[in-house]
């Protein structure tokens, strides 16, 4: 009886990481699902002006390209984001004004809340372990038109500043 019991449980242990590496799927491939209905462009309204996104689904649908330009940027100064699958993991690749490109992972997705966590796992183009990047990034789709974003820099290897902003849909 014993010997039952224990090969039922190496059996679900076993099984386990193949269930949860499943819902993972899921939930990232919902998830980008969510950040391809984005396709067009937005809007907010800022502290500082205007903020413009425009997102475009490309190569044959395995990629959302996010185009960022604010009133306060200046030129030469717009940022891009691409977010896609690795495989079974959703990704992105932000291309900041920082000069740098961190790269992260999504960490959760919420479905019934629309939440949509990032987390950091590294960067390229950074001078130094120190030196300022985005970190972290949060979206919520609150509906077909509306969703916010909340972007987190570290500096110092710690957090600086975070750039919150709900936007509404223009087209």
């Amino acid at each position: 009886m014993k010997l039952r019991v224990l090969a039922i449980a190496i059996g679900l242990f076993m099984l386990s990481p193949s269930l949860a590496a499943s819902a993972a799927t899921r939930s990232d491939s919902a998830a980008f699902a969510q950040l391809k209905s984005l396709s067009g462009s937005w809007e907010a309204t800022t502290t500082k002006g205007k903020a413009h996104l425009r997102y475009e689904v490309v190569s044959g649908g395995s990629a959302v390209v996010e185009h960022f330009d604010s009133d306060d940027l200046g030129p030469g100064n717009a940022m891009v984001t691409v977010y896609y699958l690795d495989g079974d993991r959703l990704q992105l690749t932000h291309y900041c004004m920082a000069h740098n490109q961190p790269h992260m992972q999504a960490e959760s997705f919420d479905n019934a809340s629309g939440e949509l966590r990032f987390a950091f796992v590294n960067a390229t183009g950074l001078s130094g372990p120190e030196a300022g990047h985005m970190h972290n990034a949060t979206f919520r789709f609150i509906d077909a038109d509306h969703f916010s974003t909340d972007w987190q820099f570290y500096e110092g290897g710690k957090p600086k500043f975070n750039e919150a902003v709900q936007y509404y849909r223009v087209r």
